[in-house]
């Protein structure tokens, strides 16, 4: 088995070449810059090992229990706390944002990222917003107007938001900040997003990532304009009463082939901004649901095991933040059902895999990440004009797993459509008609 963070990297660069990149590293790295994707003068940060530090109470971020939480989190090998703090609209077509009583101060979030800071954990700060009327199925997916006018003001409001936590993040020396989280429908709008990617960009000098929903991070169109393309990997992996670890991990198959390709396409690093699976039935079917029926810890344990045995390894992932931890260092259980892996088995995988080997960070030298990227650069140029069924037999994380079995048709995987339809309407019955549909096909292949 290949971990992370140990992986044999090949070199096609000569010696020379190697040290003439070493040199150029080294001088752009002691001059300031305030180029775009830039950090100017924060440490840039490399792979994530991260989790999701949520919570819906006002001060709970600046408790005596957040900071036995995070100091709880240092020691199970996390190193990038993600911050979430939720504004609200009341409808998904309301016009205005706002805070509630739901959402923390930024008293109690500042405290929470310095509290980071000091246990020497990095923060990616990741605002959300919600939607207080979520009758029919609607969430921030949804979020859309017919009218230019409304987008108008919705984005005005929105760029009030989510400036107010870019000067946050940049008066607390946040290492990464999210510009947006499963917006759908909203993220066609291309070019007011990148208008709005600019404003932010004027405020805070760290690094850049959109938290793309799982089954849309293929039709966002202004990746180039980050400095990472997030995903939140609420990827079915299996629809088996009861999967064992081989049934997810196959599960994991169309996903990573899916993503390589894309990858090769967009040429950012990727991060998991969330991944989660509740402790219940449903986590390997529909892990964006919290637990329903009883309790399985041990089914949330394997679909932690299966992420660590497949995607961990794959090259084009730089980091993953798990959903969710509250600000307490009790509560979770064998008998919840809920998606913390506190005080639950899949808790003591998370910290396994966290600490067996060092951060990529700190586990390479200058010049074996500087040769890891022109590996990547060369492969990705091969890659994006190859055939679709060559670009996957290429693919890094083909090489490396070879989990694909020898009958799996490549061609065949490249011709099968995702099985979530791309978000064209905010109108949900259409929507789960169409994925009803999805949903048998997938099954029929298990």
């Amino acid at each position: 088995m290949v971990n992370k963070g140990v992986r044999p990297w090949r070199s096609h660069c000569k010696r020379t070449a190697c040290s003439f990149l070493a040199i150029v590293f080294l001088v752009s790295t002691m001059m300031p810059t305030t180029s775009i994707g830039m950090s100017r003068g924060l440490k840039v940060p490399y792979f994530q090992k991260g989790i999701c530090y949520v919570t819906w109470e006002k001060d709970k971020f600046a408790s005596k229990y957040s900071d036995q939480s995070i100091e709880m989190l240092k020691n199970l090998g996390v190193e990038y706390l993600q911050i979430n703090v939720t504004w609200y609209q009341q409808s998904y077509n309301s016009t205005r944002i706002a805070e509630t009583e739901l959402t923390p101060s930024d008293k109690s979030v500042r405290h929470a990222i310095q509290k980071a800071h000091k246990c020497g954990l990095k923060v990616m700060l990741k605002p959300h917003i919600d939607i207080i009327n979520s009758g029919d199925g609607y969430w921030r997916a949804d979020i859309g107007f017919y009218k230019e006018e409304d987008w108008d003001k919705w984005f005005k409001e929105y760029d009030n938001f989510i400036s107010h936590y870019a000067n946050m993040a940049q008066k607390e020396n946040v290492e990464i900040f999210c510009v947006g989280t499963e917006l759908s429908f909203a993220a066609q709008k291309e070019e007011r997003w990148r208008t709005l990617i600019g404003h932010i960009r004027a405020i805070y000098p760290g690094k850049l990532i959109y938290a793309a929903n799982w089954d849309n991070y293929k039709n966002i169109r202004f990746w180039d304009a980050l400095d990472y393309a997030g995903i939140d990997a609420y990827f079915p992996l299996s629809y088996k009463k009861n999967p064992d670890l081989e049934d997810l991990k196959k599960g994991w198959e169309k996903w990573i082939y899916e993503i390589s390709v894309w990858h090769a396409e967009v040429n950012k690093p990727v991060i998991f901004t969330e991944i989660g699976y509740s402790s219940s039935s449903i986590a390997p079917s529909e892990p964006w649901k919290n637990g329903v029926g009883e309790a399985d810890v041990a089914l949330q344990a394997r679909c932690y095991e299966a992420f660590f045995e497949s995607v961990w390894r794959c090259d084009w992932l730089e980091g993953v933040y798990w959903w969710r931890w509250a600000p307490t260092v009790k509560g979770g259980g064998m008998y919840n059902r809920r998606y913390t892996p506190l005080n639950k088995p899949a808790a003591e995988i998370l910290a396994k895999r966290y600490k067996e080997v060092s951060s990529p960070a700190t586990g390479y030298t200058t010049a074996e990440r500087i040769s890891r990227e022109a590996d990547r650069a060369q492969e990705g140029s091969v890659m994006k004009n190859a055939p679709i069924d060559e670009k996957f037999a290429a693919s890094a994380v083909f090489k490396a797993q070879r989990q694909v079995t020898p009958e799996t048709n490549i061609q065949a995987m490249a011709g099968t459509a995702t099985l979530m339809p791309e978000l064209k309407t905010k109108y949900k019955k259409e929507f789960r008609n169409e994925w009803e549909m999805k949903r048998t096909e997938f099954m029929a292949t298990e």
